[in-house]
């Protein structure tokens, strides 16, 4: 079986013509058939049918099937390729999230420091949901995570460090500012600030909007938020925020949700399962890990 192959297949997946798939590759529109053939006779059965009447390209459910394990087959060989160029680099490709790097990881900093890692980290600041695709297929070596479910994906280890609510925060003056505990269904009506798509925040807002069945008014989205506790401070409206991204300092009150489901923010560190950690990467989960 040639991995040359299993690129024809996954590309004529994704554009159902073999004469496109043939221009994409600069290669002849028999050479893309054969391919093919030659998979359909490895597995001895069909995984495409063409339509004439419609010209159109028909997968199989076993062309489906296969997909399915050609995308992580290829994923894979790119991943080694990644991986085995690196082996012996001394410097680790760190994913941080940008709430994770303002408000966990700087007490950490000194740790790695007196651990000379510190200067070996070349840090990739995105969005959990960036980092966990950059870290799968191999562009990360370790990343610090949010997410709304513990993680647990077949091709990644994955440890757990620590966990958050998510609360409410009102300016000081605000009409809820005396309360200590809130009901969200109660906040209907109110205007909120809130996290842009970037964040999970905004995945765990409509769950909550959902159950308390009203739809939220929204004034203002934002990636930066400094900017939205800023606002809310001033009275601007309330946002909705997990409580590691609260701090003493904030001019905001905050209020915890009463509702008895409701999501967490779970904060996990996370590496590949196929990823052999040099010393370096190893000693650097440990410490993280504790």
């Amino acid at each position: 079986m040639k991995i040359k192959d299993l690129e024809y297949y996954q590309h004529l997946v994704k554009r159902q013509n073999f004469s496109a798939v043939a221009s994409d590759f600069h290669v002849s529109q028999p050479t893309i058939t054969m391919a093919i053939q030659r998979l359909e006779r490895d597995f001895d059965t069909t995984f495409f049918i063409r339509d004439h009447v419609h010209k159109q390209l028909h997968i199989t459910p076993t062309g489906k099937q296969f997909a399915s394990h050609i995308n992580i087959i290829l994923n894979e060989l790119a991943v080694a390729r990644k991986e085995i160029a690196r082996a012996n680099s001394t410097k680790i490709r760190f994913g941080l999230p940008p709430i994770i790097g303002n408000y966990y990881f700087p007490p950490l900093t000194p740790l790695l420091m007196r651990h000379h890692l510190m200067e070996k980290l070349e840090t990739y600041e995105h969005g959990s949901r960036e980092l966990l695709q950059l870290l799968t297929h191999g562009e990360l070596d370790v990343a610090l995570l949010g997410s709304l479910t513990p993680l647990q994906y077949s091709n990644l280890k994955a440890h757990e460090l620590v966990h958050y609510p998510f609360q409410i925060i009102v300016g000081p003056q605000h009409s809820l500012a005396n309360k200590q505990k809130i009901n969200f269904a109660s906040l209907k009506g109110q205007s909120f600030i809130i996290p842009d798509t970037e964040f999970f925040h905004e995945q765990a807002f409509k769950q909550m909007c959902q159950a308390a069945h009203f739809r939220p008014h929204i004034i203002y989205r934002t990636n930066d938020i400094h900017i939205i506790k800023a606002m809310v401070a001033e009275g601007l409206g309330i946002s909705f925020l997990t409580s590691l991204a609260i701090t003493p300092a904030d001019q905001v009150v905050s209020l915890a949700l009463t509702n008895r489901v409701q999501p967490i923010f779970h904060l996990s560190i996370a590496t590949r399962k196929t990823t052999i950690l040099t010393p370096t990467k190893q000693e650097l989960w440990n410490l993280l890990a504790k």
